[in-house]
């Protein structure tokens, strides 16, 4: 896998990885990632998941409980339920982001696709991803799966990063570029 050596380097790549191998060995991909999907969607919507996953200040035990309960609600699979359990013992809940993200990556590479981190000033529709996979894969030459996040403070347009390169079309760079071009 190409950014496999990468991924393993950082803690949330090291859980990853273990949760990519597990759902690989179990024939369970598909469940997996499309638990760890709802799981993201939960995280960006709910600023209560969101501050149980970040706090400091919640025990072991009371994480470990309501991560099963998220569970139970969003309805994800047994590998994805218990490897939560997991994070929230080992008190590492905080790198879910991070965890999903590098999931998605070994997903992908395993599919022979490559990850796209998306970017976009307002969540973009189910059309716009598809548009946007289709102008990838002609770029590119192959698929492409979209890792999409929001950042409001971009005003507009995108910025796409596919490995090491990146492409830039937000209107906050464009305006940052026109005050440096003024400033002369």
């Amino acid at each position: 896998m190409e950014n496999s050596a990468g991924i393993q380097a950082s803690l949330s790549g090291r859980y990853a990885t273990a949760l990519f191998e597990l759902a690989r060995d179990s024939k369970s991909l598909a469940q997996v990632e499309a638990s760890l999907a709802a799981v993201a969607q939960a995280l960006a919507e709910s600023a209560d998941f969101k501050a149980l996953t970040t706090s400091p200040l919640v025990a072991r035990g009371a994480a470990a409980n309501a991560v099963a309960g998220v569970a139970k609600s969003l309805k994800l699979d047994g590998t994805t339920a218990n490897f939560l359990g997991v994070l929230a013992q080992n008190r590492r809940l905080g790198q879910l982001p991070a965890v999903i993200r590098a999931f998605r990556q070994l997903a992908a590479a395993h599919r022979g696709e490559t990850t796209a981190e998306v970017t976009s000033a307002h969540p973009l529709s189910t059309a716009q991803v598809d548009a946007l996979k289709q102008q990838l894969r002609t770029r590119i030459g192959r698929d492409v799966s979209i890792d999409l996040s929001v950042d409001p403070s971009l005003l507009g347009g995108l910025v796409v990063k596919i490995g090491s390169q990146m492409i830039d079309s937000s209107i906050k760079t464009r305006l940052n570029s026109l005050a440096q071009a003024m400033k002369g």
